[in-house]
Parts: C-alpha cells; sequence; structure tokens
C-alpha cells in the first residue's frame, strides 16, 4: 500500500488544522485540531482515488520526502510545516 507525504499546517490553537498532498493536487483535508485532521486524511486520499478512478485514472505513485525535498514548488512548505505519512486506502477503508 502506497504512501503519501501530507503537508499539516498548524496554525494555532484557534485555527483549523489543514492537511495536503504535494503529489495529489486538489487533495486536501483538515480538521478542528491535528488529531482529527490526521484522521481524516486518508478518507481524502481515498476520495481522491475513486474521484481517479471514475475518470479512468490511477494515483499517481508517490515521491519520497527526499525527492519531494529536491523539488523547489514544495521544499519551502517542507521546511515550515510538519509532515506525516498517509497511507492511501480505499473509501471504506479510510471510514472504518
Amino acid at each position: 500500500m502506497p504512501h503519501y507525504v501530507a503537508i499539516v499546517e498548524e496554525a494555532g490553537p484557534d485555527t483549523a488544522v489543514g492537511v495536503w498532498f504535494p503529489d495529489l493536487p486538489g487533495c486536501f483535508s483538515g480538521g478542528d485540531d491535528l488529531d482529527q485532521a490526521l484522521r481524516n486524511a486518508p478518507e481524502a486520499v481515498a476520495l481522491y482515488a475513486q474521484s481517479l478512478a471514475d475518470e479512468g485514472r490511477a494515483l499517481p505513485p508517490p515521491r519520497s520526502l527526499t525527492e519531494l525535498k529536491r523539488d523547489p514548488d514544495v521544499a519551502g512548505d517542507l521546511k515550515d510545516h510538519m509532515v506525516a505519512l498517509i497511507a492511501a486506502t480505499t473509501a471504506a477503508d479510510a471510514t472504518v
């Protein structure tokens, strides 16, 4: 099962936590706190995968953290925010 690097943006206790995936353009998630945002992230990936599948496309292969650090479009965000690895699951698995 592939795992995708997620960038976790946490601005403080009074702000929602955002999660986005450099390898999955337009795929994002969030929550009221860090724990909720990380619990919601696999479902976002699963829904994104389902949307691609409906179009006859597959998820792109995930890049490693080392590869992402070399990408100038992502490197700054990796320095400024926390990262997490999120497993690609099916929508049914993600909501269990």
